[in-house]
C-alpha cells in the first residue's frame, strides 16, 4: 500500500475517532455531522491541489514555485524534475539539429531532400544558387517543377541512380553539375550537387591541348615526309634540291620550338616556387630594348620608358622568358613602321611591366582565352610570325608563380597593351 493511500486511511480514522465520542455523548447526527466534516476537509485539500494539476498541465512550464501540500509536494516536484529535463533533451534535440543545419548549410556541395514523391523538404544555401531555389517559397514543391530541364526530369524518373547525371544549367550555360541521387530512409531521396564547372573546363582543356599539340606537330611533319619521298622518288636539279632542304629545316626548327616550349611550360609547372633573388630590372629592360631592336632590324620604333629604380624578387630566368616573350609578340605583330613600348614603374604599392604596341590589334572575345595553349586568334598569322602558340601561356604560369597578374587591353587597328602586375611584397628598392 502506498504512503498516500496510508496517510488517507488515516486521516479517515482520525475524522472516525473525533466523531464516535461526539455522536455518543452528543447526537447521532452530530458524529456522523463531524466525521463528513473530515473526510470533506481532506477532499477539499485534494481537490485544490489536483485544480492546480489541471491549470499547469494546460500550460506546462518550468516553475521552481511548483509545490504541493503533503503527499502532493511529491507529485509536483517530480513534475517539475520531468518536465525540467524534458525541456533541457528538447533544448539538447534543437541545438543538435541546427548545428546539423548549419553544417549542411556549410557544405560546398548543393544539397536537396526529397520525399517519395519528389517534394523538396530541405535544401541548403548552395543548391539555391546551383538550381534557383528558394527554401522559403519552394519547400513542398515538386522539384521538377522547379528544374523543367528534361535531361534532370529524365533522370529523376528513370530511377537508375547508378551514374550521376551531368546538368549544363539553364540559368548560366558556362555553368556545369554533376547530379548524384541517393536513396535514404526508405523511399526518400537526397540530391547532392557538385559545380564541376572547372574540371569540365580543365578537361576540356586538356583535349584541345592533345589535339593541338597532334595537330601543331603534324604539319611540320607532314611537310617533312613529303620533301623526303619527293627526293628519293624524283630527280631533281641542285637549286631545287636546296630550296626542298631549307624548308624541311624550318619545319625541323619550328618543330624543336614547339617542343622546347612544351618542356619550358612543363618545367614551370612542375618546378618548386621561385627563388627569392633580387632581379636587376634595370638590366633585363635594356636587354629586352637590344633583343626588340635586333628581331625589328630596323623595321619599328623601340622606346623606353621607367618610373621608379626599384627591382623585383623572384627568379631571373623565369622573368626574362616571360618579359621577352610579350616583347617578341609586340614586334612580330606590329606592321613596319610601328613602335613598341616597353615600360617599367615601381613604386611602393607594387610594380607594372608593360608592353605596348601599334599593332593590328585583337578583338575583344578573344582576349580572355589569350593565354590557352595553342590557341591564337588568326592561326595562319601566328605561323607566318613564328609563334608557337605556347607564349602567352608561358607567361601567364611564369607571372602566377610571383603572384603577378597579366591584364590585356587591345583595340583592332589600333594596338594592343599586356601588362604585368606585381605586388609590394616582390618589390625592392623603392
Amino acid at each position: 500500500m502506498s504512503s498516500q493511500l496510508i496517510r488517507a486511511v488515516l486521516l479517515a480514522l482520525l475524522a472516525a475517532l473525533l466523531a464516535l465520542p461526539v455522536g455518543y455523548f452528543v447526537a447521532h447526527w452530530a458524529g456522523w455531522a463531524v466525521f463528513c466534516c473530515g473526510l470533506g476537509l481532506q477532499l477539499a485539500f485534494h481537490f485544490r491541489n489536483f485544480a492546480r494539476l489541471e491549470r499547469w498541465s494546460r500550460s506546462p512550464v518550468v516553475d521552481s514555485s511548483l509545490e504541493g501540500e503533503g503527499a502532493w509536494d511529491g507529485v509536483f516536484g517530480r513534475l517539475y524534475r520531468h518536465e525540467k529535463d524534458l525541456r533541457t533533451k528538447l533544448a539538447q534535440r534543437d541545438h543538435e539539429i541546427s548545428m546539423l543545419i548549419a553544417a549542411g548549410q556549410a557544405l560546398t556541395d548543393g544539397v536537396v531532400l526529397l520525399d517519395a514523391n519528389n517534394l523538396i523538404l530541405f535544401c541548403n544555401t548552395t543548391a539555391e544558387m546551383q538550381l534557383g531555389l528558394v527554401i522559403r517559397t519552394d519547400r513542398g514543391q515538386p522539384v521538377v517543377n522547379l528544374v523543367r530541364q528534361p535531361e534532370f526530369v529524365n533522370y529523376l524518373g528513370s530511377n537508375d541512380f547508378s551514374r550521376p547525371l551531368t546538368l549544363r544549367t539553364e540559368r548560366s550555360e558556362d555553368r556545369v553539375l554533376s547530379i548524384f541521387v541517393i536513396p535514404y530512409a526508405g523511399d526518400r531521396r537526397l540530391m547532392q550537387i557538385k559545380d564541376v564547372t572547372q574540371t569540365d573546363l580543365l578537361d576540356r582543356m586538356r583535349r584541345d591541348f592533345v589535339a593541338n599539340v597532334s595537330h601543331e606537330l603534324r604539319t611540320p611533319l607532314t611537310v617533312l615526309a613529303g620533301f623526303l619521298e619527293t627526293l628519293q622518288e624524283i630527280e631533281v636539279d641542285r637549286d631545287e634540291q636546296a630550296r626542298y632542304l631549307g624548308m624541311m629545316i624550318d619545319q625541323s626548327r619550328r618543330m624543336e620550338s614547339i617542343v622546347q616550349d612544351l618542356l619550358t611550360l612543363s618545367s614551370i609547372e612542375s618546378a618548386p616556387p621561385p627563388e627569392s633573388e633580387i632581379v636587376d630590372m634595370a638590366n633585363i629592360v635594356d636587354k629586352l630594348r637590344r633583343d626588340a631592336e635586333a628581331l625589328s632590324a630596323g623595321r619599328h620604333s623601340i622606346v623606353i620608358e621607367t618610373d621608379g629604380q626599384g627591382d623585383l624578387r623572384g627568379s631571373e630566368p623565369e622573368l626574362v622568358s616571360a618579359f621577352g616573350n610579350l616583347v617578341a609578340n609586340a614586334v612580330r605583330y606590329t606592321p613596319t613602321g610601328g613602335r613598341v613600348r616597353i615600360s617599367w614603374r615601381a613604386n611602393t604599392q607594387g610594380a607594372e611591366f608593360a608592353v605596348q604596341d601599334t599593332g593590328i590589334g585583337i578583338d575583344a572575345k578573344h582576349i580572355p582565352r589569350l593565354t590557352e595553349r595553342f590557341y591564337r586568334v588568326d592561326r595562319g598569322r601566328s605561323r607566318d610570325a613564328g609563334g608557337t602558340g605556347l607564349g602567352l601561356a608561358i607567361v601567364k604560369h611564369s607571372l602566377s608563380r610571383h603572384q603577378a597578374l597579366l591584364d590585356i587591353k587591345s583595340t583592332p587597328g589600333v594596338g594592343s597593351r599586356f601588362a604585368a602586375r606585381f605586388p609590394a611584397s616582390r618589390v625592392v628598392g623603392v
